[in-house]
This record gives C-alpha cells, sequence and structure tokens, in this order.
C-alpha cells in the first residue's frame, strides 16, 4: 500500500472532520498535552535556539502550537496530506504562522532541509510496515547527522485476547474523559478494523530499519507508544 493511496487520508479530506478534530487527540491520547510537552524536552536536547523542526502528520496544528509557543526562536515546516487539516492548522496558529510553512502533500515532496529535529505525531500507525520504513527513512534522509527524531502513535499487543482488553481500555478512557458512548465505541470499531497497528517490538525495528540511532521508548500510555531517535 502506497502512502499516496492510503484509505485513511480520506477521513481528513472531510472539512467537518477536519474542524472538529483538535477536540479528540486529548479526550482519546492518556496524557495528551504532557506528550507534548515529552517531545519538546527531546527536541530541545539538541535543537539550536534557531532550530528549523520538520513537523510530519502536522494537520490540525496542534503540535505545532505546543512547540512553536514554547520555543519563540524556532522555526518549522509543517507536511501534511490533507489540505482541510492544513487550513484548520493555519486558523489555530494565528499569529505563529510567522514562523511556520505548511506543506501540503507527503514528505518525498517536502523540502530537503537540512532540519534540525523532526515529529511525527498519531500518524505512522495509519501506514503499512514498508511505507512506514520508507516515511521514517526519507523524514531521516533530511535531518543534520545528529539530530531527533520523536515519533508517538498507536502501539499495542495484537495478540487476542491482549488486543481485545486493550482496546477495552481505549474505549472506557475516552468515556471517562467525556466522549459520548456511542461516539468512543464506533472510535474503538474503527481502530479495531486497522491493520497497520503493530507491537512495539516491531515498531523499534521499523524506527532502527529507517535508519535511525539510539532508538529508546518515552512514552507509553494505553495504546499508544513513543520513541526518539537520531540521524547517523
Amino acid at each position: 500500500m502506497s502512502e499516496n493511496t492510503n484509505p485513511f487520508v480520506a477521513m481528513f479530506e472531510d472539512p467537518e472532520r477536519a474542524r472538529s478534530y483538535a477536540d479528540g487527540p486529548a479526550k482519546f491520547t492518556p496524557g495528551f498535552s504532557d506528550m507534548h510537552r515529552m517531545v519538546n524536552v527531546l527536541v530541545q536536547e539538541r535543537a539550536p535556539d534557531d532550530a528549523h523542526i520538520l513537523v510530519h502528520g502536522a494537520g490540525g496544528g496542534l503540535e505545532l502550537e505546543a512547540l512553536a509557543r514554547a520555543n519563540p526562536g524556532w522555526r518549522f515546516t509543517g507536511v501534511d496530506p490533507a489540505k482541510p487539516m492544513l487550513v484548520e492548522a493555519e486558523a489555530r496558529l494565528g499569529e505563529l504562522m510567522e514562523r511556520v510553512d505548511l506543506h501540503h502533500g507527503y514528505i518525498d515532496t517536502a523540502p530537503d532541509g537540512p532540519f534540525d529535529a523532526a515529529t511525527s505525531l498519531l500518524t505512522l500507525h495509519f501506514l503499512d510496515e514498508e511505507e512506514r520504513v520508507e516515511t521514517v527513512r526519507r523524514i531521516v534522509e533530511r535531518l543534520r547527522s545528529g539530530a531527533p527524531f520523536v515519533a508517538v502513535h498507536s502501539s499495542f499487543p495484537q495478540d487476542e485476547p491482549d488486543r481485545d482488553m486493550w482496546m477495552s481500555r481505549y474505549e472506557a478512557f475516552a468515556v471517562a474523559s467525556g466522549v459520548d458512548p456511542e461516539m468512543a465505541h464506533n472510535a474503538r470499531q474503527g481502530v479495531s478494523g486497522m491493520s497497520t497497528i503493530f507491537e512495539s517490538e516491531v515498531d523499534m525495528r521499523i524506527l532502527r530499519d529507517a535508519g535511525l540511532t539510539r532508538v529508546a521508548p518515552f512514552y507509553a500510555a494505553f495504546t499508544w507508544r513513543g520513541w526518539v531517535g537520531y540521524s547517523p
């Protein structure tokens, strides 16, 4: 499956879904704001005060806003294939857009950089293994040597009965966060139908296969995992 033909991209081409997107991640992702702060800490470790950061899957603008507000000297290039999501990102960022360039497309057509760091948050789980390796490889190719890459996405045991248990917890957390139970159940069904979610050991191997060094986990919250690795 090619990233350019990924059926999940169509979900974010819907303007109405794009407008409501910002309400969702914090209700389905435990510790969402803290996760952003952890990402910021990991990037700040190696990025200079005038860093240029590549943000993969930037639609909606949530991580762009968090990173830009915490680092007034940084510039950003955000990449996303869904135009309505980029429209929402621009609206959210407002005056912060002075330091942000938004690229409508995929990573293979993004600027070459070199960038001082890159992130891919809540995005890579939409790609199968082959396309995920290739996508991360193309991100790594755009980084300066030693630059950090931070990824967070769905990653949890895929064998039953563990898979169903973790999906139940995913649904229960959403309901506990105020999501309508029917909506939470529908979200669970959607995630359950995805064949592009792997166990954390597979995800770590994918990141290494893409060329990252010193890959290490930093975030684990129910069905979500996060890693940091470095460009060689």
